[in-house]
């Protein structure tokens, strides 16, 4: 009898990499592997993969340091994932540490790429190119293309011997348990933001088509999942290459009516792509949360046009206005950079006043730095690395004084607040709708029966900077 071999898999970065990895995982069992328990991801693993995440320095250093990690374990390393895609063979050559680079034309092989590093085999890592001209340059003309996009398995055949009435199998397996799940859109980019390099390595933009993302949303469902993330590069595009800018419309009232999900979130939407028809989609589907997670960047026009972006804080301004006139108490997130090059004090001021007016609900604020590849790295005007700290320092500052100021207007107000976790002196902690998972803060809440995974009606009773004390109406 064949002893079972055993794979660890560690998820690093956005969730759009929880869905890539739930792929993996999927496969790597179809391949005759067993997945390891244990909270570092190691335990008891003859191979670890790393799912990396290569979007910004931070990250690309955690990234190194979970593989050096995982070869210390004593186990098999292997580097997939974005950073694993965009580096490859020069990451292979920096890292020896590591036995196998797999970039994003392995996935489908996954279980034959692990048994050449069980068995020793060394196989040369690919040199990166650029995933953008894999596809063709007209959107529409995408479907039919042959190329590795992962986290886009969809619904597999089934294997022989199986009955069709048991219909297709999603491609997925689930890693991690609680009420809530991310649900991919579509993978890549059509934008060309001077600052990014995601687009290069992550391919132009792919829309799922909406049967498939259905009868995964009715998986999840069926796996106790109560509330469904919508994650993309850009949620905006999703079905520009299917035919229909206004996919996203439609497929929001078809989720949020699968049977078990009760709330449906959607995430990083283009200010310039949100149209109002996607507004009003948001702010009046029953099961879909008021929730905007709109990726300004910036709100001085000159910086903006410098990111290759659009806007300004008027137009921003009155994105705002148009969706809370719609839902006034909608929740509002977004990132910006500062210390871009050729950033005046001027342009610091015009974000400042700008984070001021708008009342969003969280803010992060990030320096800028150099990435390999991009426009901007080669922009004239960068600013030193001790003023760009200090900006950032100072932005932050405003940030968390603001959204602390955000969520004490909260109280009074009523809440549907989702339970996902049990918290100290007896109360239970979840989030409401303007509260996307791990990001957006919490709401404690206080209330006799409370049972993990549903939402209940609360009433908040307190801040304490983003996070909320609710009581169970």
């Amino acid at each position: 009898m064949s002893t079972r071999r055993k794979v660890s898999l560690i998820t690093l970065g956005c969730a759009r990499n929880e869905v890539d990895s739930e792929e993996l995982a999927a496969r790597i069992e179809d391949a005759g592997w067993d997945l390891a328990d244990g909270a570092d991801g190691t335990d008891g693993a003859d191979v670890v993969v790393v799912n990396t995440c290569g979007f910004i320095e931070a990250a690309k250093k955690d990234s190194i340091d979970t593989l050096l990690a995982a070869h210390d374990s004593g186990a098999k390393v292997v580097a997939a994932g974005c950073m694993a895609e965009r580096y490859g063979r020069e990451l292979a050559e920096a890292l020896p540490e590591a036995d196998a680079v797999l970039g994003f034309d392995d996935y489908a092989d996954i279980g034959d790429r692990l048994d050449d590093v069980l068995a020793g085999r060394r196989r040369d890592a690919h040199t990166p190119r650029d995933r953008r001209v894999l596809l063709p340059i007209s959107p529409v003309e995408r479907g039919s293309a042959a190329v590795a996009v992962p986290g886009h398995g969809g619904p597999e055949d089934l294997p022989d011997g199986v009955a069709p009435a048991s219909g297709p199998r999603v491609l997925r397996r689930r890693l991690g348990g609680g009420p809530v799940a991310p649900l991919k859109l579509a993978s890549g980019c059509d934008r060309r933001c001077t600052f990014c390099a995601i687009p290069a390595f992550r391919g132009a933009y792919v829309s799922r088509p909406p049967a498939e993302v259905l009868a995964e949303a009715r998986w999840l469902a069926g796996h106790g999942v109560r509330e469904l993330f919508l994650v993309s590069e850009n949620s905006t595009s999703y079905g520009k290459d299917l035919g229909d800018l206004r996919a996203l419309e439609k497929l929001l009232p078809g989720l949020a009516a699968v049977d078990g999900i009760e709330r449906v979130r959607v995430s990083y939407l283009q200010p310039a792509e949100t149209r109002p028809g996607l507004i009003e989609a948001i702010c009046g589907t029953p099961g879909v949360a008021p929730y905007f997670d709109l990726s300004f960047q910036h709100a001085s026009g000159p910086v903006l046009r410098s990111m290759r972006r659009f806007g300004d804080r008027e137009r921003f301004l009155g994105l705002l206005d148009r969706i809370r006139e719609l839902a006034p108490e909608a929740g509002v997130r977004s990132n910006f950079i500062v210390g871009f090059p050729g950033e005046t004090e001027d342009d610091v001021d015009e974000l400042a006043e700008f984070l001021s007016a708008a009342r969003l609900d969280a803010i992060g604020v990030f320096g800028y730095s150099d990435e390999d590849g991009t426009e901007a790295a080669g922009l004239d005007g960068k600013l030193d690395a001790a003023e760009v700290a200090a900006r950032v320092e100072e932005l932050s500052s405003l940030a968390d004084e603001l959204t602390a100021q955000r969520a004490e207007d909260r109280v009074g107000t009523a809440v549907s607040v989702l339970l996902e976790d049990k918290a100290e002196d007896g109360l239970v902690e979840g989030r409401a709708e303007h509260q996307a998972p791990e990001v957006d803060g919490t709401v404690r809440v206080r209330g006799a029966g409370l049972a993990l995974g549903e939402i209940v009606a609360a009433r908040v009773t307190g801040s304490d900077g983003v996070d909320l004390t609710a009581d169970v109406s």
